[in-house]
């Protein structure tokens, strides 16, 4: 082998890469097959993965500059089509497809995206009806979040002030389509919560494609709305169009007009209420009247009104009576009392000393002292004996203890 010939590992690579990137065929290439070994690195944005079919499998990546326009979040298995280029990464010498868009097969991105986000947030509860907040009955003041050129405001504004005029509109335009319009309209719904601007607010536009509606799915939307301290009512697109807003919101209306008349009581029923209550005010006065009268005639008629003496007399024998019966109930629990009293003295003389010495029995003492035994004495010694009604002092000449001293 001539030296002239040998190169580098790091030569070859790049000898390849050159070769592959310079190939129009796969400069721009369109292939079909399913996610397998799926990361997605969240710090950087990244996604490596690899495409395969029964056969064959290709190592992929997507940066995060491509990865972020997405519509629809990749998982393992799923089937696609993506757009890329095929070439060599040069520290390893592994081809593999440098993808620049990717689109789910069969069903759309768009369609796809719809049905993850709305699974998602049906888990977390964003769409349960137990946190959803009721609309006001009356609102003072109605917030509206639209395009100014639309003719959903039109319809919602037409409606508002034909069935409730005395409401006051506060009006936020915004984008409803296009990249930016997701981020108007959350700005809209923060500004409305901080400034507490209105009691219900309506959200919405009118009908078009799913890319046209698109906005109205954006999970950051779905959870400002979810936030919201004020109700939502969310009227996106015709009757049959359902956006993720639709299912968060606090109410759904199938058009923006039908979200005026949601959001508002009719006016001319009102009226038409007050002017019924009104004309009947007088018979139900009249009524109450009566009812009032009958009550003090029953009053009027009554013993104690016609013979106040004859029910005062009454109640004095009552309180005779209940007088006498208390006080010979006090003299029977006294007479109890009292033969209880004579039993217990009579157990307490019996157990007093001062009994038994009437009986003959007498208490020797010495200094004090009650003597208890023949052989705590002394011959000569002086003792006090206490008698039942006396005592005397003695000396002690003899001592003498029976058997068992």
């Amino acid at each position: 082998m001539a030296v002239s010939s040998v190169i580098t590992v790091s030569q070859l690579n790049f000898y390849i890469k050159s070769l592959l990137d310079e190939s129009p065929a796969l400069r721009e290439i369109y292939i079909t097959g399913e996610i397998s070994n799926l990361t997605d690195h969240y710090r950087s944005g990244h996604i490596y993965l690899s495409l395969k079919d029964d056969k064959a499998l290709v190592r992929a990546v997507m940066f995060a500059g491509n990865a972020r326009h997405l519509r629809f979040k990749p998982e393992e298995g799923m089937k696609v089509i993506a757009r890329g280029r095929v070439s060599v990464y040069e520290a390893t010498g592994q081809y593999q497809l440098y993808i620049e868009d990717m689109q789910p097969d069969g069903i759309g991105a768009l369609n796809l995206a719809y049905e993850q986000l709305k699974k998602k947030l049906s888990a977390e509860g964003l769409f349960s009806e137990d946190i959803k907040k009721p609309i006001p009955a009356y609102p003072k003041r109605i917030g509206v979040i639209t395009s100014p050129t639309g003719a959903a405001v039109q319809d919602i504004l037409n409606i508002l002030g034909r069935r409730y005029p005395i409401a006051e509109v506060v009006f936020c335009p915004v984008l409803v389509q296009g990249e930016n319009a997701s981020a108007q309209l959350i700005d809209a719904i923060e500004r409305f919560n901080k400034a507490n601007a209105a009691d219900v607010i309506i959200i919405g536009r009118g009908g078009g494609s799913i890319e046209d509606l698109w906005a109205f799915n954006d999970e950051k939307l779905a959870r400002a709305i979810a936030k919201s301290d004020i109700p939502v009512i969310s009227a996106v697109g015709h009757e049959t169009d359902f956006t993720i807003c639709d299912f968060v919101a606090d109410l759904r209306a199938p058009t923006p007009s039908a979200a005026a008349e949601l959001a508002t009581p009719n006016m001319t029923e009102l009226l038409s209420y007050f002017k019924s209550v009104k004309d009947s005010l007088p018979a139900i006065m009249q009524r109450r009247i009566d009812f009032e009268k009958q009550e003090l005639d029953n009053l009027a008629s009554s013993k104690v009104l016609l013979s106040p003496k004859g029910f005062i007399n009454i109640r004095k024998n009552e309180l005779d009576m209940l007088s006498a019966d208390m006080i010979k109930a006090f003299k029977a629990i006294l007479s109890e009392n009292q033969r209880e009293f004579v039993a217990l003295s009579a157990k307490l003389d019996a157990l007093s000393p001062l009994s038994v010495l009437s009986r003959g029995y007498s208490i020797v003492q010495n200094k004090n002292k009650v003597i208890k035994s023949a052989k705590e004495l002394n011959i000569g010694q002086n003792i006090m004996v206490k008698l039942s009604d006396g005592k005397a002092e003695c000396e002690v000449n003899a001592i003498t203890l029976d058997e068992k001293g």
